[in-house]
């Protein structure tokens, strides 16, 4: 099975392949892209593998650009950091992802899922545009959809559908990634909460804006409020305050 990795992290690159070759010693990594434009270059220089496995955030962008610019004729399981819009979108039509960090038992249940549905014989065309349709809601709704951090005379960018939480500490605005990766940020909190999907995220207290999806266990707590361990797990407490505790319980429904 020829397999094609788009993954702009090597040492997550390098950890997908010596997992491959665990699984199954047939497995044979042809190369492995880290943008856009060297996927699109890729696809379009050789004949397609048997299998991608894409990660969603590249360094130039979200991978779904490179189904806009060129034809992509294999199958693809996506890699992903909890982006919940995009992983609905997968459900609905039926594409197969993996949360990251990926785990080995994953992995495996996904190879299974690709060896039976396509079997020896060669995958049929995919048609990714129902995806793409399914995606488009995303860019109208307005929100924001990356920050710019800067630290020393580097700047990075992080997708907000990455960012667990944001808190303050010390007077400074933080954002913690579901990768556990920290860094201060330029914006208030006031300011972040306005760049965020109410859907996705809530500001549970002055401190603390949250992700839905980093959500890790609740317990009632005095005064209705209600107490929550985060993942990543937070140095502080997370309390919801109790003017908000109301809303919050709305608001984990849906409402």
């Amino acid at each position: 099975m020829d397999v094609l990795i788009i993954e702009d992290e090597a040492a997550a690159a390098s950890r997908i392949i010596k997992m491959l070759q665990q699984l199954d010693a047939s497995v044979r990594v042809l190369d492995v892209t880290d943008s856009i434009e060297s996927t699109v270059q890729w696809l379009e220089s050789n004949p397609h593998p048997d299998l991608i496995l894409s990660d969603i955030q590249l360094a130039d962008g979200s991978s779904f650009e490179i189904f806009r610019q060129t034809k992509v004729e294999a199958p693809v399981i996506f890699t992903t950091a909890y982006d919940q819009f995009a992983i609905d979108a997968f459900k609905l039509n039926s594409i197969d992802y993996l949360l990251k960090p990926i785990k080995l038992q994953e992995l495996e249940h996904s190879l299974d899922k690709f060896k039976k549905t396509y079997g020896k014989t060669a995958a049929p065309a995919v048609d990714y545009s129902l995806l793409l349709q399914a995606l488009q809601p995303n860019a109208k709704t307005g929100y924001q959809k990356r920050l710019v951090i800067k630290f020393g005379q580097h700047l990075k960018t992080v997708e907000i559908a990455n960012v667990a939480y944001f808190f303050t500490q010390d007077r400074v605005t933080h954002l913690c990634t579901f990768e556990n990766k920290r860094w201060p940020i330029d914006q208030n909190l006031d300011e972040v909460e306005d760049m965020l999907a109410p859907t996705q995220f809530f500001r549970i207290n002055r401190q603390f804006i949250i992700n839905i999806e980093a959500i890790d266990a609740m317990y009632s707590y005095s005064k209705a409020r209600v107490k929550i361990d985060l993942c990543p797990p937070s140095t502080h407490e997370t309390i919801v305050s109790t003017e908000r505790a109301a809303a919050f319980k709305q608001w984990l429904v849906g409402k």
